[in-house]
């Protein structure tokens, strides 16, 4: 009878003494605190259970995309990588990333907020922790000074209400450019940050109905009206083309700033009570911002999908983005989390990014084509700046953009109307 035992004895010591089995992670390089947060999320997982171990490999931010990029071309992606959410469906489109939808519990997936989710054709291949929202910024008291109102989320500025106060404020002589517009930021800024008034205004990028059509969207008459709304504040001066740096609301030198809650701390340290945060302006459909940043994917060729679920499900536990959120000051993107934060929770002195999430954010185009779009509207909107016709500037954004779409057979949303008559 002992010796019956023995093999079985054996078996289980052997699974005790087993390791567990290794889950590669790929992140990008960020700030100081965002990588903190990181490896203590990871430890934590690690120490919780003995199944799994999920295995860091971090690269520079600057180089990360090229590096995904070309590791799917050799199939060498690890199991789980951090993916910049607009890309997730090009890398979904390309067959290098798998869906969630039943590998995660639908308990974790639904709390997400829109910017919590990455998605092609309707299912979900990424997950985020966090967002960033975009906002006016302002000083109480400077705008008190100007006889200017504070816009809140029930009574936000309409686009036509914020381009008079600026130019008021210009006529008083106090401020040569009474708004900064972030205007040494380059590349998606555009797009993360004008995208929105188009939708705003009711139009957008692309037809969100087919992932096909541009042409009488991105041109269309509402679509204009942004264009050329844009390209008046340059014009009129109430915006500088090119400014020397980016401290111009900082310093006192511009009454407004549009830019994002990525200067929640600083700002709060340095103006304290007398910073107001207000929704961006309302071009008729009610203010909008752009959703999702970086996010969590599973590779279609990770050996382990099981165990890369299971590391996605701890990541977005209220208790572990809450924490991540106290580390690194970012929005979290469920209600249940915001609540377990001092900033974010109800009546927090930073609920108000959480509510702009909530109400106003709008991810964008979830197409592969996304890259293509992207690059024409930042062409578009660097010549509106340089004193372009907005129409001109426009129609050359979707003559760019269809190409790009008919060239590859419309995405998988099916062939474009272009290649027919091509």
């Amino acid at each position: 009878m002992k010796r019956a035992l023995l093999p079985i004895v054996a078996m289980l010591a052997s699974r005790a003494l087993a390791a567990p089995i290794e889950i590669t992670m790929w992140r990008h390089d960020t700030g100081d605190a965002e990588m903190v947060a990181s490896r203590n999320m990871v430890d934590r997982f690690n120490r919780a259970q003995d199944r799994w171990k999920v295995v860091v490999e971090t690269i520079p931010q600057g180089t990360y995309t090229e590096s995904i990029t070309a590791a799917s071309l050799v199939g060498h992606l690890p199991c789980v990588m951090t993916i910049d959410q607009p890309a997730v469906p090009n890398f979904a489109w390309a067959g290098n990333i798998r869906p969630l939808d039943r590998l995660l519990p639908a308990s974790v997936v639904e709390p997400l907020l829109p910017g919590g989710r990455g998605t092609y054709q309707g299912r979900l291949y990424s997950v985020g922790q966090f967002d960033v929202v975009l906002a006016l910024f302002a000083r109480r008291s400077a705008l008190q000074a100007e006889g200017v109102r504070v816009a809140t989320i029930e009574q936000p500025y309409s686009a036509r209400e914020l381009y008079d106060i600026l130019t008021k404020v210009k006529r008083s002589g106090h401020y040569r450019y009474p708004l900064d517009l972030n205007g040494k930021a380059t590349g998606e800024w555009f797009s993360y940050a004008f995208s929105p008034w188009l939708e705003s205004a009711g139009t957008d990028l692309i037809d969100r109905s087919n992932y096909l059509r541009v042409d009488g969207v991105l041109n269309s008459d509402a679509a204009v009206g942004v264009a050329r709304y844009y390209g008046r504040l340059f014009k009129d001066r109430l915006a500088e083309r090119n400014p020397a740096d980016e401290k111009s609301f900082e310093q006192g030198r511009s009454l407004i700033q549009y830019t994002g809650s990525w200067k929640a701390r600083e700002y709060s340290e340095r103006f304290g009570d007398d910073l107001v945060v207000m929704p961006p302006p309302d071009f008729g459909h009610g203010p909008r911002v752009g959703a999702a940043s970086w996010q969590w994917a599973i590779s279609s060729s990770c050996p382990y999908p099981a165990g890369a679920a299971a590391f996605l499900t701890h990541v977005l536990s209220a208790k572990e983005m809450a924490e991540f959120s106290r580390l690194t000051g970012l929005v979290p993107v469920t209600a249940n989390a915001a609540a377990l934060t001092a900033h974010y929770r109800s009546g927090g002195d930073w609920r108000v990014y959480f509510d702009f999430a909530a109400r106003y954010a709008t991810p964008r185009p979830a197409t592969p084509a996304y890259p293509a779009i992207s690059a024409a509207f930042e062409k578009a909107m660097a010549d509106l700046r340089a004193g372009k016709e907005a129409a001109e500037a426009m129609d050359e954004a979707v003559e760019t953009i269809e190409h790009d779409i008919a060239r590859n057979d419309g995405y998988g949303f099916g062939r474009h109307k272009a290649v027919a008559s091509q």
